[in-house]
């Protein structure tokens, strides 16, 4: 199942209609080709079952810059062959920085839901992803109105709850009710839709919205200390308060993560081959520290770097390392780091394949020694050679004191 990492400001960004989340995806994914995307937007209607219009409203916001950070995501190159003639654009998404918060989310999801089910969807994959206690009023302030007289504004919580029952009937998402933090839901996103499992124990009402209180007012899932929303009515609100008394919330967890749930962890063949040094040390790493491992692998493996210089830098590092303590530290923060200068063919100080001694790093060593070394000393200026007397006339007969004969003409 292919995924894709949808940056978080384009999933809250108020600039973006829901529209552009599929059109986002399809684009990242088709991008990863080595000429990019070179679909055109017939064929992104056909993939996601959206009107032209939809789509050009897409493209031209991801392609402007947003007024708020002035961050386009999504860059396109028109082309023309040599004939005169236009073919399709190329379109590339924007290269995100490692610590930028993002969302994944599974290609084939673009195709399957509508714009606003995706959207809800990438939030609620952003908020399990990080271990974050999710509420509706949480979500209902990411998903805003696209059109009508009420466009930009926030959803209500009861439209939040459909998009979120709908889900869970389509099978993309798992829900555990009041089973989090203060009574929170707890929500797991799936890659591909599960088949959900026949709950016998529903309450005592009936299945078509007869149950009990509880079960027609689960969408209360915000905090009791949060403001009451509009459609529930105050009075309502006081009398909970005042039939439980006073309740002392706990304080929030440090780090409120479970555990993990998803897919079997699998490495790609050029993965394994690097980590074959310190392959003994992973068994110990919890996924998604292997999961960081090998998406730094392969960054530098397409950077150019071969497999036989990580494997080599790996195996020299291991080798020379007393106490491994922590290892996925060691691992991402030491083991896999490259020294040397900017270049990429550079390792500690040398070429990677000749061997020879990297020269810029030379010149920056020559110009900021290491700390450590002793600063050489400039050499003093050399003094003007002091002129010799001339020698006093002498009756001498030796030869040293007899002056030169002069040459004839």
């Amino acid at each position: 199942m292919q995924r894709v990492r949808v940056p978080l400001r384009l999933i809250t960004g108020a600039a973006y209609d829901h529209v552009a989340v599929p059109v986002y995806v399809k684009i990242a994914a088709l991008s990863r080709r080595t000429t990019g995307c070179e679909a055109g937007v017939a064929y992104l209607c056909g993939l996601l079952g959206l009107s032209r219009s939809s789509i050009e409203r897409a493209l031209t916001q991801l392609t402007r810059p947003d007024p708020v950070d002035d961050v386009c995501e999504v860059t396109s190159y028109r082309r023309t062959l040599p004939g005169g003639r236009g073919t399709t654009a190329v379109r590339r998404v924007r290269v995100t920085a490692r610590d930028e918060h993002g969302a994944w989310v599974p290609t084939r999801a673009a195709e399957a839901m509508s714009p606003r089910h995706l959207r809800a969807y990438a939030a609620l994959a952003y908020a399990t992803s990080t271990g974050m206690p999710v509420s509706l009023t949480d979500l209902a302030q990411v998903l805003r109105h696209r059109s009508g007289k009420r466009t930009g504004e926030h959803l209500q919580l009861g439209a939040v709850k459909r998009l979120l029952d709908d889900l869970e009937a389509l099978g993309w998402i798992s829900v555990d009710r009041r089973a989090g933090y203060q009574g929170r839901h707890l929500y797991t996103c799936h890659d591909e839709p599960v088949q959900q499992v026949l709950d016998l124990d529903g309450g005592s009402g009936g299945d078509a919205g007869g149950g009990s209180l509880a079960i027609e007012e689960h969408h209360l899932t915000d905090s009791p200390d949060d403001p009451p929303p509009a459609v529930l009515g105050i009075r309502r609100r006081r009398e909970q308060v005042v039939a439980r008394g006073p309740v002392d919330n706990p304080p929030l967890p440090a780090a409120y993560r479970r555990p993990y749930a998803g897919p079997a962890l699998s490495l790609a063949p050029r993965i394994w081959r690097v980590l074959e040094p310190v392959r003994h040390l992973l068994p110990g790493l919890s996924p998604y520290v292997v999961r960081q491992l090998a998406r730094e692998v392969g960054r530098q493996l397409d950077e150019g770097q071969a497999p036989e210089r990580l494997h080599a830098r790996l195996q020299h590092r291991y080798a020379s390392t007393d106490t491994v303590r922590d290892v996925g530290r060691w691992l991402l923060g030491a083991a896999l780091i490259r020294h040397g200068c900017g270049l990429t063919t550079c390792e500690s100080g040398r070429i990677w394949h000749t061997g020879e001694d990297c020269h810029v790093c030379a010149e920056l060593r020559a110009v900021h020694p290491p700390p450590g070394l002793p600063v050489p000393e400039p050499p003093p200026p050399a003094r003007p050679p002091t002129p010799r007397p001339a020698r006093p006339a002498s009756w001498c007969s030796c030869p040293d004191c007899q002056p030169a004969p002069e040459m004839s003409r």
